[in-house]
């Protein structure tokens, strides 16, 4: 029976190729299933014979654990050198797509708290 290997659900297209990648260099039989058209179907990596699991397993944990180093550290770099993604330079760069997610903020505010004392009157 296939056992679910590896959810594909929010996963970085590089990080899923290298995972169907590993596998094959592994010689591990596996399938894929999408998200479907309307995208409420599981998308993940199924594993066609259950013995393979621990090993299969056991390759993405080193795998996942090397990325998470290597994204780790360019994360530092970035900080470092000031190149990381803030809220300020967010609206430095894209300041009207900033104004309507804050106006946007405010509207939702103001109808929650209208309706608060519209009905509690």
């Amino acid at each position: 029976m296939a056992l679910l290997l590896f959810s594909l659900r929010h996963v970085p297209d590089d990080e899923a190729d290298d995972i169907r990648d590993l596998l094959v260099e592994n010689q591990l039989n596996f399938y894929e299933t999408n998200a479907g058209n309307w995208g409420i179907s599981m998308p993940a990596i199924w594993l066609s014979d259950d013995q393979d699991y621990a090993k299969a397993r056991s390759l993405i944990n080193k795998y996942q654990e090397q990325r998470r180093i290597i994204l780790q550290e360019a994360y530092q770099q970035q900080k470092q050198s000031g190149e990381e993604n803030t809220f300020f330079k967010n609206v430095w760069h894209n300041p009207a797509q900033t104004m309507v997610f804050i106006a946007a903020i405010i509207f939702v505010i103001y109808l929650s708290i209208k309706m608060v004392f519209e009905f509690g009157l």
